[in-house]
């Protein structure tokens, strides 16, 4: 279930790249990562007023171009009207306080069931499911793992694949998801 809104602030030619600061002196934000952190800190109030929670944001280029993507969910599950709700409510926050030169599309969608593993604390929480992660840099030779979370350990995320048991340092995931049995998606 998603819900796509396109989303153009009213400042800035966006067919030009800019550096220019903003008129209240900030700066725009242009790496993904401060985006995504910007979007989770005004998003995330606004979930749990409406009896949710933010599980993953993520702001990546796609064919369509740029996507700015929330995954909510709430007990029972997330309904298209839901969607609805924090689009409409968070668009207008972001129009305002997202600092950011890019045109993107806001897209608010339920987890589904390959649900996006972000948080530390998720990984101890979905401790026993399959999951898929994909590391920085490589852990015995590899960036791709899938196997069985086997909780966490210190900063540490462990993971079970057949018989042995992989330590991947959290700072070091950069995707991690929980795999729907049923299907083999790549992560």
């Amino acid at each position: 279930m998603k819900l796509k809104k396109q989303r153009k602030k009213a400042t800035g030619d966006f067919n030009k790249k800019t550096t220019a600061p903003r008129p209240e002196g900030g700066i725009y934000l242009k790496k993904p990562e401060d985006i995504v952190a910007k979007a989770w800190d005004l998003a995330e109030p606004l979930c749990l007023s409406e009896g949710m929670e933010l599980i993953h944001v993520e702001f990546q280029r796609e064919s369509g171009g740029r996507i700015l993507r929330l995954y909510i969910d709430k007990p029972g599950g997330v309904h298209v009207d839901d969607c609805a709700t924090v689009s409409t409510q968070l668009g207008d926050i972001l129009d305002i306080k997202l600092d950011t030169e890019f045109p993107y599309t806001l897209e608010i969608s339920s987890p589904g069931i390959d649900r996006p593993v972000s948080r530390f604390s998720d990984f101890k929480k979905y401790s026993g499911n399959m999951a898929k992660i994909k590391t920085a840099y490589p852990i015995k030779g590899q960036k791709n793992f899938k196997g069985v979370l086997r909780g966490v350990l210190d900063e540490n995320i462990i993971l079970q694949i057949d018989t042995e048991t992989v330590v991947i340092p959290f700072r070091d995931i950069t995707k991690a998801k929980l795999v729907n049995l049923n299907g083999d998606n790549t992560c």
